[in-house]
């Protein structure tokens, strides 16, 4: 055996005893650990082996994808940044049941309204993209749009301005909730919102970070949730607003393939799982790529959260951010109207009491009731 094969094998046992102590270390509730990650920009050049318009692997999505469903990561949003990249998430999308996108305009992509000389035109293009994915259960959120002061090289602030709330039109026209970005723009960003509070039903302000001033501004809107990532994750700064987030308005992500903890971070001495790493040059399809965030890698922001807030109690914690999201970009799930709703209503075995919350629902979203996911501790009351 070669010495890098010898070296290769050494790496590999290495993970599997990571993993499995990692799995130890959470007190046997592994198998209770549920993540959506919230924000994975999977149709990017890097997930087809691109970097800098140069080929350096072969296309591994399904690699890709493989990992995080392994890692108990149940359905991924694969944010659309612009008209064209939209259309590209929800083709993505369609080849998944666990995939979903969101249909929007990233912020600092703006000038693509007026670039296409008819900004009226882009935006019914956006909104029958939309209404199409979201018809089949697939688009969940207009997004990502938002506000973007730290990267105004790429688009003025006015052409911002102007754009973010005419995608409150597109929310308001479709009834979906908003995937949203802030940088350096809080007091514009709480105007905006402030001004069409009643157009959309809920949102998430997606890799925050910003200061504590800027949280309170985005928590003072209640349908406001935050979106947490290693951006999120850098500094001691950032660890300390993070105690000041209300857990039941947290929502973790990746930003795949941007955004993971590096260690440098003063977030990295939290993370209990890691997986064995290339460079790009030297990819297999049993290593992460070095410094290529993955999906799979949504676990380690959750691991972040939970020593950073003290909780112990992994399984509560990941259910609650689970339903977080659920609340907001998967309201239909059957799942999560259990849970959350379990104060007000309670399930007899005639399954009265559910059937009763389902007619009601039904009134509320009548096309949405057919996507409904039975969960199986109900699904013997749906069925008599």
């Amino acid at each position: 055996m070669s010495d890098d094969s010898k070296k290769d094998k050494i790496v590999q046992t290495t993970h599997r005893h990571t993993l499995r102590s990692s799995c130890d270390g959470i007190s046997g509730v592994m198998p209770g650990l549920r993540f959506i990650d919230i924000a994975a920009n999977l149709t990017d050049g890097m997930f087809r082996g691109l970097y800098h318009g140069k080929q350096q692997h072969p296309a591994d999505i399904s690699t890709v994808l493989k990992r995080a469903w392994d890692a108990g990561v149940e359905r991924i949003i694969v944010t659309g940044g612009s008209l064209h990249e939209s259309r590209e998430a929800l083709t993505l999308a369609d080849t998944d049941g666990r995939l979903y996108c969101t249909v929007g305009v990233h912020p600092t992509r703006c000038l693509e309204w007026e670039d296409s000389g008819d900004p009226e035109k882009h935006y019914q293009e956006l909104l029958a993209l939309a209404k199409e994915g979201a018809a089949k259960g697939k688009v969940v959120a207009v997004g990502e749009c938002g506000l973007d002061y730290d990267r105004l090289q790429f688009c003025p602030a006015e052409i911002q301005k102007r754009y973010f709330e005419k995608q409150f039109d597109l929310a308001e026209a479709t009834g979906l909730p908003m995937f949203l970005h802030m940088r350096a723009a809080a007091e514009d960003f709480k105007t905006i919102v402030e001004r069409n509070k009643n157009r959309f039903r809920a949102g998430c302000v997606h890799s925050f970070t910003g200061t504590n001033e800027d949280l309170q501004k985005m928590v003072a809107f209640p349908n406001l949730y935050i979106g947490i990532n290693g951006c999120s994750l850098k500094t001691s700064e950032n660890l300390e607003v993070l105690k000041n987030i209300p857990p039941g308005r947290i929502m973790i992500e990746t930003d795949a393939p941007y955004c993971g903890i590096k260690p440098t971070h003063a977030s990295s001495k939290h993370i209990q799982t890691t997986w064995p790493s290339k460079k790009k040059e030297k990819w297999d399809e049993n290593s992460v790529v070095k410094d290529r965030n993955e999906p799979c890698q949504v676990r380690q922001v959750f691991e972040v959260i939970a020593a950073v807030l003290g909780e112990k109690d992994y399984a509560n914690l990941s259910r609650n951010f689970y339903e977080n999201t659920c609340k907001v970009f998967f309201p239909h799930d059957i799942d999560t109207l259990a849970n959350t709703w379990k104060g007000s209503w309670k399930a007899n075995k005639e399954g009265g009491d559910l059937f009763h919350m389902l007619q009601f629902h039904e009134l509320h979203a009548p096309s949405a009731i057919l996507r409904l996911q039975p969960c199986h501790r109900y699904h013997w009351d749906l069925q008599r």
